[in-house]
């Protein structure tokens, strides 16, 4: 989303754009998303061990999903970065 002269103002001291809101609803997607995430993987760990996952799970499966958890946490790790340095 490209930065407007608006995106500089406060919030609360105009009304938002459409793409704004989009952002909006797309990071309350991920925010319950993440939410369901971690609910599952811990369910997961308190009721089987890890030789119980590795025994039934689809190991290209399994190994696809750790890829992508993996790229997320890059991810999230560089906005936690760009947090901290904004400060």
């Amino acid at each position: 989303m490209a930065k407007s002269k608006q995106s500089n103002q406060h919030l609360h001291d105009r009304s938002l754009h459409v793409e704004e809101m989009r952002l909006i609803a797309d990071l309350r997607i991920m925010h319950s998303k993440v939410d369901e995430l971690y609910q599952v993987v811990t369910n997961l760990k308190r009721r089987h061990d890890d030789d119980s996952i590795h025994k039934y799970a689809d190991q290209r499966v399994l190994s696809e999903d750790i890829d992508r958890v993996d790229e997320m946490y890059m991810w999230f790790l560089r906005l936690k970065e760009q947090n901290r340095k904004r400060g």
